[in-house]
């Protein structure tokens, strides 16, 4: 039986996701020790994985990807959530609403240390190119998450094009403008580096995000300081609640893109 695990952001903290028993666990990687948890409450395998750490100590550009991706390998993953708080950069989206992505843009293929975002670091048998057949996120994995949890998720019929941006500064406004132009829908400093690893190792990936602010300039917001709190920790009890289902209740799906090798390995 394949494992699932969830790959959380800032906005839960120390926060451990309400009615889960958790056991942390550190793994050696060829990148060093990764810290994850382990959920004993479930009937299948499951994990969280902190990317940030705990206590919240990482930026953006000091997580090791490489490390969190190897470990799911080693999990046996075969289903992986990977959540992150985001700017929205469509006025027709909503803020404070858990969303899934459709779709990824990501120019340069670099981790923030200027390397390659790849986990074929070095020449080795498996290596080979990520052929996207259906895209870095599983249409099957969409599906069933959406299933899990229809009343608290935005419509699974919308597209939502999810740009990477490197940190840790924040955008500015000239660069949130050409995003837009570019096509996308959201930006985040995270997610894209963990669903392309993840992708190379063969385990299907949904995106899981949520809109915190309107990044694109001229985008008016209306509402009071405590009406965006009470909002904010919405958004944050639904992503949660949606992450306790998956954690419950997700089961593993074909992975449906292909590694395409050059050692008469490819199926």
């Amino acid at each position: 039986m394949k494992s699932v695990a969830v790959i959380l952001g800032s906005a839960f903290g120390e926060q451990f996701p309400q009615d889960l028993s958790l056991k942390q666990r550190e793994i050696a990687t060829p990148w060093g020790q990764q810290q994850l948890y382990q959920v004993i409450n479930t009937n299948r395998p499951a994990y969280l994985i902190f990317r940030h750490g705990i206590p919240h100590r990482l930026l953006p550009n000091q997580i090791s990807y490489r490390a969190q991706a190897w470990v799911l390998r080693e999990l046996n993953c075969g289903a992986l959530m990977v959540t992150s708080s985001v700017g929205v950069l469509n006025d027709r989206l909503p803020l404070y609403r858990p969303m899934l992505v459709t779709d990824l843009i990501m120019l340069e293929n670099r981790l923030p240390d200027g390397t390659t975002c790849t986990m074929f670091v070095e020449p080795r048998s498996l290596q080979g190119h990520l052929i996207l057949n259906e895209g870095l996120f599983s249409v099957a994995l969409r599906q069933q998450v959406y299933k899990l949890a229809p009343e608290l998720i935005e419509s699974p019929e919308i597209e939502l094009i999810f740009a990477y941006v490197g940190g840790p500064r924040v955008k500015t406004a000239a660069e949130n403008r050409t995003w837009h132009k570019l096509g996308a829908d959201v930006n985040s400093m995270t997610l894209a580096p963990e669903i392309v690893l993840a992708n190379e190792l063969e385990i299907p990936c949904v995106g899981l995000v949520v809109g915190h602010k309107y990044s694109l300039p001229g985008i008016k917001v209306s509402g009071d300081r405590f009406a965006v709190s009470e909002s904010l920790e919405s958004s944050r009890r639904a992503m949660e609640e949606i992450i306790i289902r998956f954690l419950k209740e997700a089961t593993e799906v074909p992975f449906s893109n292909q590694i395409f090798r050059f050692n008469n390995t490819n199926e």
